[in-house]
């Protein structure tokens, strides 16, 4: 019985990648006096117990919640701090319920995923192998029995999830879950129990400000001038800090934004909308500006303008990024290039070398003169969970590790400034058939081609529409003469060139010789006598029979 050959999944078509929807940008506030850290804390604590307030209200509405329980809590709050300060306290409130709403959302579908391929593998007998269509029964009865244990709690789970997600109910944390789970391991992450406290503190904060287009400078809460000068606008209860007119309160710290500095100053000098937030890194002790406005997004380039001049394959992996410049015929140019990237440490250790890597990425892409580079439109999500993978607790933390939302995130905003167009591919098949039709051929004794590189390669020709194989091969009949290898042709005014060949037996007494040709060596060896014998005559076309 013949096997089936597994059907190959459709390949979506390339897409170019739009650009960034906003900006932000960030500089730090130096020499701030004793006083002004003094007001910050103040301001930030009162704020984050009328923001935690708020969140608590928004939750108990659930499903209940209208624009009249809107309208009521932000009157609340506007008579415990202002208008202005009310307003960016709900509209937070309202960006995290809805976020929780969807993570919840996205935990019940990874719930059901894990179940079926659970209760599949357990419908299997144990020690049946898998297909390429699906995985098999279990090793051993231990694990069978431990996985039927994880069903019915997966299943548990699930109907808890479900149950909140119709009643509304969601689950948030201010400061974040994996700051508050850290206090039961203190040891472990190195810190006492008054250093987690003035994070935990810190993260609860609330100093932030929307902008408002018509505004003062965009933003009548925290207000930068084009000079630098920051001034906030304080609560009513916190007024008799304020050190200028209004009950406003300036400090003595000016901030310059060396990134996008002349676009924001354009943006406060119009009185257009910015956004600010100002946080405290208690690590190392230093307070931070961050302002942020949302733009238009850039319009796409047709993607056939983009490759005109070729393209840049690039394969993502968990520590490095291989890339390969290719022509527009969809060949190969020089030699591939590795930017590499550490992922281990902080989350802010992590995003540098993330930067890092791209910002090289994009300099030798200028270098080359090309517009464009092709990445793959990767998505682990459905591909790390331990119940896909099994045991293999290694490829699960590899898969993980992979930056893919940060780097393409990070890369189309950075490509966006620079000009250069992010072409987003269908990565299925890239690893497999760019090692099978690009590896080998590229592997030389002065250089060894790896398979992603190999696989940077199939990328960029499948951004540009070419096929990943090398080569269509013709076919069978029309790689030889239909009847044999071709050893003489006739000239093309060669009479009776069109009819067919006498036996190899005639042909073999035929002189080989051609005229101002040099004569190669014989597989067998004759004597000279009769080389030169055969040599001295010509080759002579039969003439055509004809007859009555």
């Amino acid at each position: 019985m013949t096997e089936t050959k597994k059907q190959l999944r459709v390949i979506a078509p390339a897409f170019v990648a739009p650009g960034p929807s906003g900006v932000a940008i960030r500089d730090r506030l130096k020499r701030l006096a004793p006083e002004d850290e003094k007001v910050l804390r103040l301001v930030g604590a009162y704020l984050g117990t009328l923001a935690s307030r708020d969140l608590r209200a928004r939750c108990v509405d659930a499903l209940e919640h209208s624009t009249d329980t809107w309208a009521a809590r932000k009157r609340d709050l506007t008579a415990l701090s202002s208008s202005r300060w009310a307003g960016s306290i709900t509209k937070r409130t309202h960006d995290q319920w809805a976020l929780a709403r969807r993570g919840q959302l996205a935990h019940v579908g990874s719930l059901e995923a894990g179940i079926r391929t659970i209760a599949h593998r357990l419908s299997l007998p144990v020690g049946e192998k898998g297909t390429k269509g699906g995985p098999g029964g279990y090793r051993t009865a231990h694990e069978w029995f431990h996985k039927a244990r994880r069903l019915h709690v997966l299943k548990d789970r699930l109907n808890q999830v479900r149950n909140d997600r119709e009643a509304g109910v969601v689950h948030v944390v201010r400061g974040g879950k994996r700051l508050l789970n850290t206090r039961h391991h203190l040891r472990a992450a190195e810190l006492t129990e008054a250093q987690w406290r003035e994070r935990w503190e810190a993260e609860r904060w609330f100093l932030q400000a929307d902008g408002e287009s018509g505004k003062r400078f965009g933003n009548e809460t925290i207000r930068i001038t084009p000079e630098g000068e920051v001034s906030i606008k304080l609560p009513a209860p916190l007024a008799e800090h304020a050190n200028a007119r209004h009950g406003r309160y300036v400090l003595a710290s000016k901030v310059r934004f060396p990134h996008r500095g002349a676009e924001w100053a354009d943006r406060v000098e119009a009185n257009r909308a910015v956004a600010y937030r100002i946080h405290l890194d208690v690590e190392r002790g230093r307070w931070y500006l961050t302002a942020s406005w949302s733009c238009p997004v850039t319009k796409t380039i047709p993607i056939q303008s983009a490759l005109a001049g070729g393209v840049i394959g690039v394969d993502t992996n968990a520590d490095h990024l291989a890339a390969w410049r290719l022509d527009g015929h969809g060949n190969p140019i020089g030699q591939p290039r590795r930017f590499s990237y550490d992922l281990s440490g902080s989350a802010d250790h992590r995003d540098a070398q993330v930067r890092h890597a791209l910002s090289r990425l994009l300099n030798w892409t200028k270098t080359c003169g090309v517009k464009a580079i092709a990445v793959e439109d990767l998505d682990f999500q459905a591909e790390k969970t331990r119940e896909k993978h099994g045991r293999k607790r290694r490829f699960r933390q590899l898969i993980s590790g992979m930056p893919t939302g940060k780097l393409r995130t990070r890369l189309t905003s950075m490509a966006d400034a620079t000009g250069i167009a992010i072409i987003g591919v269908d990565p299925a098949y890239t690893s497999k058939w760019g090692a099978q039709h690009w590896q080998r051929p590229l592997t030389s004794k002065n250089r060894t081609t790896t398979r992603h590189d190999a696989a940077s390669i199939a990328i960029g020709r499948r951004a540009q529409g070419h096929p990943i194989r090398r080569r269509t091969a013709p076919p069978r009949i029309h790689q030889s003469d239909g009847c044999g290898h071709r050893t003489v042709q006739a000239g093309p005014r060669a009479p009776g060139r069109e009819e067919t060949r006498r036996p190899v037996a005639d042909r073999g007494q035929e002189p080989h010789a051609r005229t101002g040709t040099k004569q190669g060596k014989r597989a067998t060896s004759t004597s000279k006598t009769g080389r030169d014998a055969r040599s001295a005559r010509q080759w002579v076309q039969d003439s055509l029979l004809l007859t009555d």
